[in-house]
């Protein structure tokens, strides 16, 4: 088993920043993808970007430039550095990590930006 803990969420005022913890641990072999979702009222749930265990990243066209993801595999941590945060931007944001072909998921911290 394979649980994924986030932290970091809060209420923001926009034009601001945040930054989104998610700490992996239980049976864990290897970490491949790690990524960051999110799920805002009445639309689906978005990928806002991924990472690679070799450092490969993708981003959703929306927080390119403003959002950073990273991790550090020895603490099979993985971060999401947000920057210039939009009322667009409110949503509950979700840890997913591959572990052994498998996805995992955490249980989401809220993230609210105010305009």
């Amino acid at each position: 088993q394979v649980r994924l803990v986030e932290s970091g969420g809060d209420l923001v005022q926009a034009g601001g920043s945040l930054r989104l913890s998610c700490a992996a641990s239980g049976s864990i072999f290897r970490i491949n993808t790690m990524g960051w979702y999110r799920h805002a009222p009445g639309k689906q749930r978005e990928l806002v970007a991924d990472i690679t265990r070799g450092g490969s990243t993708t981003y959703a066209d929306s927080v390119k430039g403003r959002f950073t993801i990273s991790r550090d595999n020895a603490k099979n941590t993985v971060f999401l550095q947000m920057n210039s945060l939009k009322p667009e931007d409110t949503a509950v944001y979700y840890c997913n990590a591959e572990v052994m072909g498998r996805p995992y998921w955490g249980q989401g911290t809220q993230v609210t930006v105010s305009s």
